[in-house]
């Protein structure tokens, strides 16, 4: 491939990942949203962050639900954790260390 090519690429690319973010804040950046949107889009991460976490929590890799994977159980205590500090680095401490402890048994 030439070096226009790969250009090009590159910049579709770039033009393909930050166009739906500018999007967004250019249309509604001078507009008032109503309390229920905006309440609504609060729960957007927390729900990306579940569905890309559940199957790692809870399936195996036969595709079957087992729910005594050591992971789920390392994962409730560590997220009683950050639901009480709120503390990032703490919890991925907490979850590395639980982790580790669980390895060993």
């Amino acid at each position: 491939m030439s070096f226009q090519t790969y250009f090009l690429i590159l910049l579709g690319m770039g033009a393909a990942t930050y166009l739906p973010r500018l999007l967004p804040l250019f249309f509604l950046s001078q507009r008032k949203l109503p309390q229920w949107m905006i309440d609504w889009l609060e729960l957007i991460p927390v729900a990306i962050l579940a569905a890309l976490l559940a199957p790692a929590l809870v399936v195996d890799s036969d595709n079957a639900i087992d729910l005594l994977r050591p992971e789920l159980w390392v994962a409730i205590p560590t997220f009683l954790f950050a639901l009480r500090t709120k503390s990032l680095g703490g919890t991925v401490l907490v979850g590395m260390g639980l982790f580790w402890l669980v390895g060993l048994l």
